[in-house]
């Protein structure tokens, strides 16, 4: 079963030591990433290779649509271990142009679980829905949608007391909102980073 997978993997990992002998040994002694992403779980948004960092270099949330609602116990997980243990510099909150769970959240169908999952973007949709109708193309609707959403979800990490409690004991922590774009691989800064200490970097 799989063999294929197994085989592209068993590729790669001779590959990776090929190119540097050690890789593997590094990996095994720490792990200390500067970066948390919070990111969609779409296949078509891999995170490491969008920003082309190795292994070990970022910590990685993915859910669909790149949520990060307060009452989420594995995002919450995730973020704590983040910050507290890892220490991490960084929390990049990454949606997607095209994304499919933001366009399911308001379309109109309904699909079961992920329909709760999905909630908060309605309340998103709902809030803006003056700005979003205004926007003739669906397209281009549906984008700016994707960008509300990480702009909400910024706010969301940045007024969780894991993050509160990092700022006030002093610690070094930025929160960003980005989307990547499938059409041309690139990502675009939102302008919403929340910062603690000084400015980022």
């Amino acid at each position: 079963m799989l063999n294929n997978l197994k085989a592209n993997n068993a590729a790669w990992a001779k590959r990776m030591v090929e190119h540097d002998p050690n890789f593997f040994r590094r990996l095994e002694r720490q792990q200390a990433p500067e970066y948390l992403w919070i990111g969609c779980s779409d296949s078509r948004v891999p995170a490491n290779e969008i920003v082309d960092l190795d292994p070990g270099e970022l910590f990685v949330h993915r859910n669909v649509a790149n949520l990060a609602p307060p009452q989420d116990a594995n995002y919450l997980s995730v973020l704590q271990f983040a910050v507290d243990v890892l220490k991490v510099k960084h929390i990049m909150v990454v949606g997607h142009y095209g994304c499919g769970g933001v366009k399911a959240a308001v379309d109109g169908m309904r699909r079961g679980l992920v329909d709760h999952w999905l909630h908060p973007i309605r309340e998103v949709w709902n809030d803006h829905l003056d700005e979003l109708m205004a926007i003739p193309d669906e397209k281009a609707r549906f984008d700016r949608l994707c960008e509300l959403n990480v702009i909400r979800q910024v706010k969301n990490v940045a007024s969780d007391i894991f993050v509160q409690e990092a700022w006030a004991r002093g610690q070094p922590l930025w929160v960003h909102g980005w989307v990547y774009s499938l059409a041309n691989g690139l990502v675009t800064d939102l302008d919403v980073t929340v910062g603690g200490i000084q400015p980022a970097p």
